[in-house]
């Protein structure tokens, strides 16, 4: 093992990393049949992949990566309109290719509520919550859905000037 980490570190005093790889490191320049062959070659392994796989397989990646875009979301300071608790639910039934109402029986909630959810005509209680990450055996937790409202729910009270106007009769200050 010495003798290697020596050659390594005369390597490393004479040249770069980047001149080291190069030079055990073999460059592969495909003629442009080759690249096109190659190219069709991964293609067929990847539909060979992609019909060999289950639903269930299919459905734990496509939540995965629906908890993945959410994770990005959350992470970021500001608020988009399109991703909203409602929006990645819709994308959630998605997932499953399931109709609405066959959903809301999974999760056992009526179906209106269910659209008012999506339709964001109101806010979702803890229970479903706590039943989407279930639904999702626990890919995507309850708290995630939870920051997404959170989140739409901040933005409404940064900038909703209606809300102030509509507020401000219920208070009555006491000069000082």
């Amino acid at each position: 093992m010495k003798k290697k980490k020596d050659l390594f570190s005369q390597l490393r005093s004479k040249y770069t990393l980047e001149e080291i790889a190069d030079a055990f490191v073999f460059p592969v320049e495909l003629t442009p049949e080759q690249q096109k062959e190659a190219k069709e070659e991964l293609a067929k392994a990847r539909m060979k992949g992609q019909e060999e796989m289950t639903e269930e397989v299919r459905i734990d990646l496509e939540l995965f990566g629906l908890k993945f875009r959410m994770e990005q979301y959350l992470q970021g300071k500001i608020f988009d309109p399109a991703k909203t608790f409602g929006s990645f639910l819709s994308e959630y039934i998605e997932v499953f290719e399931a109709k609405r109402k066959d959903f809301a029986e999974q999760i056992s909630i009526d179906e209106t509520l269910l659209s008012q959810l999506i339709n964001e005509h109101r806010m979702p209680p803890e229970y479903v919550l706590i039943r989407l990450e279930i639904h999702s055996n626990n890919i995507i937790p309850a708290n995630y859905w939870y920051k997404l409202v959170e989140k739409q729910k901040e933005h409404e009270l940064i900038h909703d000037k209606s809300l102030r106007k509509r507020e401000i009769k219920y208070v009555h200050r006491i000069s000082a």
